[in-house]
């Protein structure tokens, strides 16, 4: 059913497509296709909600409040809601308790606090006037989020819109779109939140395509593929040049020094290319390892990629669940594939796991490859799986050069115990982000997204709630 208005409602062409679970093929439910007649629907709701209910005139204090009860409740049912993302998206369970849910509670508690708290501004123009700005907010919203966080994006977009008193029609990914249903099923049950504010339209690319091409959207926020991406852009210039943010791909760097602390260096490049199966837009897939280091800290990392468990995503013993689709499967395959041809050398994995928990589903072993060069495919394109590209390099010069020398810069990473040239380099490194001794690093407080083809716009942080608000100035004659 699509949740319309604060009702379950049929699709308008009665359509209906299965989702399954990825690690076992097991039928999980089957959900509509929401059709351009489903998405206009949709659109009129969280018009008439924004144009004419209390949401966006509510005091955002009350807004703020219920924020807050939308937070709590993702807390109270957070041991549902990641066995829902486990099945539905194949990563592990574990995983989805600690990465998927704490955060996406914590964005509404964060954002909750901001409702009454973002403001204008008085500014001293010349002559007897007073002029002041006042924060407003855009409208209705079209959200499109993708498969490898489906919950927790969906949230990120979700809470600063609704924070500064936009309605949103949100679509979940075709593959994930499960725990957004349920979300929204908790919403009608126990949040209070008017008719008409969340609308959650399901369905393929062209539902996607009926949103962004909609007059009747103000802004998209999108998640996703670059392809994609531009699709939008085109859509939006061929409507009502709507407005825009997106987060894309990124084929992040990961750089270890010489006098990087080992260990954790070592564990951070694990987990930075290998946590959720390696669907990770920030996944640091290139590791650039310094000469002196280059072989000591290869032969450690392989140590530890070895042990990695491979299986069923709910046992707590699993590292690493199944990939999402058998199409995501044959695209790492073919990277893999293509990787040997230029001549990478294949260090561990490579292959497909077919055997006990993971011979049902689309499991793939942690892969490495040594002796990579910048040239490389493998070194240039994202491959959203768990394969890491391991690069030599011998100076800062030709670091930067070949760090910088991609399409994308959503984030990247730096150890070193030299103050000075981590401060050097994160000047220098084209990129959204920049972690010092660490990887990975997230907080509702901290600005996430990128620059180049890795998007434009910002998650989280009071800089998202730039994206859902539009700037009115007013200006008082005062004689």
């Amino acid at each position: 059913m699509l949740y319309i208005n604060g009702e379950w409602i049929e699709p308008h062409s009665k359509k209906y497509y299965e989702v399954t679970n990825p690690a076992t093929g097991e039928l999980l439910a089957k959900v509509p296709h929401a059709s351009k007649e489903d998405v206009d629907l949709a659109v009129s709701s969280a018009r008439e909600a924004f144009d004419k209910g209390p949401w966006p005139k509510m005091n955002p204090r009350e807004r703020g409040a219920i924020l807050h009860r939308i937070g709590s409740l993702i807390e109270k049912h957070a041991e549902e809601l990641a066995l829902l993302e486990s099945r539905n998206n194949g990563k592990t369970l574990k995983e989805a308790k600690r990465g998927d849910l704490p955060p996406a509670a914590e964005i509404f508690h964060y954002m909750a606090g901001w409702a009454d708290k973002y403001t204008g501004e008085t500014l001293p123009v010349s002559g007897p006037y007073l002029n002041y700005t006042l924060r407003e907010p855009v409208g209705v919203v079209g959200a499109i989020v993708p498969w490898n966080y489906p919950l927790l994006i969906a949230c990120w977009k979700l809470a600063p819109a609704l924070a500064m008193g936009n309605t949103v029609v949100l679509k979940p990914s075709e593959q994930t779109p499960l725990t957004a249903l349920r979300l929204a099923e908790l919403l009608q049950e126990e949040a209070d939140l008017p008719r008409g504010v969340i609308n959650i339209v399901t369905g393929f690319g062209d539902t996607g395509a009926a949103i962004s091409s909609h007059r009747g959207v103000d802004k998209v926020a999108f998640t996703g593929s670059v392809e994609t991406a531009r699709a939008i852009l085109h859509a939006s210039a061929e409507s009502n040049l709507k407005r825009i943010s997106l987060e894309l791909g990124g084929k992040s760097p990961n750089i270890i020094f010489p006098d990087a602390d080992f260990e954790r260096a070592t564990r951070a490049a694990l987990w930075g290319v290998f946590a959720n199966k390696g669907e990770v837009c920030s996944a640091g897939s290139r590791l650039f390892l310094h000469s002196e280091i280059y072989d000591r800290f290869l032969s450690h990392l392989l140590d530890k990629t070895r042990t990695l468990v491979v299986g069923d995503p709910l046992d707590p013993e699993t590292d690493i669940g199944s990939l999402v689709s058998g199409e995501q499967l044959s695209r790492v395959e073919q990277y893999v594939s293509t990787g040997l041809k230029e001549g990478a050398q294949l260090l561990c994995g490579g292959s497909r796991v077919t055997t006990g928990a993971a011979s049902k589903g689309f499991f793939y072993q942690p892969t490495i490859f040594g002796q990579v060069t910048q040239k490389m495919t493998i070194a240039r394109e994202e491959i959203f799986g768990p394969v890491l590209s391991v690069i030599r390099f011998k100076t800062e010069e030709d670091l930067i050069a070949m760090v910088n020398d991609t399409p994308y810069g959503l984030v990247s990473a730096l150890w070193t115990k030299d103050i000075e040239r981590a401060h050097r380099m994160a000047r220098q490194i084209d990129a959204g982000s920049v972690w010092i001794n660490d990887y990975n690093c997230f907080d509702s407080a901290s600005p996430f997204g990128g620059v180049k083809e890795s998007g434009w716009g910002r998650e989280m942080s009071h800089d998202a709630l730039n994206e859902y608000t539009r700037v009115k100035s007013v200006w008082i004659h005062l004689g």
